[in-house]
């Protein structure tokens, strides 16, 4: 897959290399901006069960 991706990137090995770059920054930032805040609420990392029946000090 990733060799198919840089064959067909237009320009030499830098320009290629910078492309690349941009690419995978323009995903990262797709996935902060809308993925990761809709799935949030779907994940279940604010579901903690603390039992209080044990003493403390």
């Amino acid at each position: 897959m990733y060799g198919w991706i840089w064959r067909h990137l237009p320009g030499n090995v830098w320009v290629k290399a910078v492309v690349s770059l941009l690419l995978v920054l323009a995903i990262v930032f797709v996935l902060f901006q809308w993925v990761f805040p809709w799935a949030e609420p779907l994940l279940p990392f604010n579901d903690v069960t603390v039992n209080g029946g044990g003493s403390a000090g």
